[in-house]
């Protein structure tokens, strides 16, 4: 925490200091014991013994379960994250329409998808697409993990969207009423490029909760990397061990798309900077008649 003045907060003082100092060496020891209390346990049940980590360096283990579940995770996560943006952007712009019934169905729709669990539609649409024989018996799961995860994210990102575009100053859309922009021009070039660059964070937020999400595919058999690697702890009696790496393996992929998404806004943000800069020669100056231009600087 910041020790400079803030709205939010005044500036901590000599003793305020010292007892935030305190506080954070006393959760710091809290929470180490707690890592020793619980290594001491596993420990004590042989989950470190060399045994139990040595299939992680055979390749054969990799390419068995923990790449194919890693590739299963991956093709869930981008399928359904595209396909919500979609979605998300549609029914966040058809929520601010002006017509009154296009605003009452959108906002069914996505209040209703929004309440629903992922589970609970996974394992529906799972059944429901084995019953009628909607897809192939090898993409039944895949089919149910995408499209509960693009219904529930693309519900959630269409309020983001929403909530995005109207936060935007309204000055920018009298003004381009005014010059007779037509609203699908407005929203297209003017509105959407400020609001994406806006609610990018809570947009990649909820990327991660997509992509964490599709580890509930497990329980409709997608093979995912959960299932694979608890496969492999079944066949190599090291279940505790494979899951640690599954999760060290969750956490990168998690890390990675957030570096990527604070890079890309960081970008988006210093390129709207730069297109905001007016050189001083591009300037045309309108001059009254009569008006003498040869002093302007």
């Amino acid at each position: 925490m910041s020790s400079g003045p803030s709205v939010l907060y005044d500036a901590p003082g000599p003793r305020a200091r010292l007892r935030h100092n305190v506080y954070s060496v006393i959760v710091a020891a809290a929470v180490a014991a707690a890592i020793w209390f619980v290594y001491r346990g596993l420990d004590s049940k042989g989950q470190f013994t060399v045994e139990k980590w040595k299939p992680f360096v055979d390749s054969q283990v990799w390419q068995t379960y923990i790449l194919p579940g890693l590739r299963g995770t991956v093709v869930a996560a981008v399928l359904s994250i595209v396909f919500a943006l979609v979605i998300g952007i549609i029914f966040g712009i058809a929520r601010l329409s002006d017509h009154a019934s296009v605003r009452w169905v959108a906002g069914t729709i996505v209040e209703f998808a929004r309440a629903i669990p992922v589970l609970i539609m996974m394992i529906f649409l799972f059944n429901f697409f084995a019953d009628e024989q909607v897809f192939p018996s090898d993409q039944l799961a895949l089919a149910a993990v995408v499209i509960a995860l693009t219904i529930y994210n693309g519900s959630v990102i269409a309020e983001i969207v929403r909530a995005g575009i109207r936060s935007l100053p309204r000055g920018q859309t009298e003004a381009a009423t005014a010059l007779g922009m037509r609203k699908g021009q407005l929203m297209r070039m003017i509105l959407l490029p400020q609001a994406i660059t806006a609610m990018l964070p809570a947009l990649i937020s909820q990327m991660v909760v997509a992509l964490k999400d599709s580890a509930l595919g497990y329980l409709i058999t997608y093979g995912e990397i959960v299932r694979q690697g608890q496969q492999l702890g079944a066949a190599m009696q090291n279940t505790i061990p494979a899951l640690i790496v599954v999760a060290v393996i969750m956490i990168a992929l998690n890390w990675a798309l957030s570096v990527f998404a604070t890079r890309l806004e960081r970008r988006l943000r210093s390129r709207r900077r730069g297109r905001a800069v007016v050189a001083a020669d591009s300037v045309i100056i309108d001059a009254a008649p009569g008006m003498d231009l040869s002093t302007t600087k």
